[in-house]
């Protein structure tokens, strides 16, 4: 069997939108179960800015990943 080349498309290397939605995702994540373990290990509460970045990380890291599953999954014609 010849060596064909593929019609597949190239992947890039990686896209830095959906490492950027990743990144934002996991520290909103990370900083509600700092939220949640702050009054357990101490005996103090929780930061605002632990709240912030809580509330602006998470959802803005879903929303920037929806955006680029939407934007990759699109055929080029």
């Amino acid at each position: 069997m010849p060596d064909s080349p593929s019609h597949r498309p190239q992947r890039r290397s990686g896209d830095p939108l959906m490492f950027v939605a990743l990144g934002l995702f996991a520290v909103g994540v990370l900083a509600v179960i700092a939220i949640f373990l702050t009054p357990i290990l101490t005996d103090g509460k929780p930061g605002l800015w632990l709240y912030l970045v809580a509330m602006t990380g998470t959802p803005l890291g879903l929303l920037l990943a929806v955006i680029f599953a939407l934007w990759s999954g699109r055929r080029a014609r």
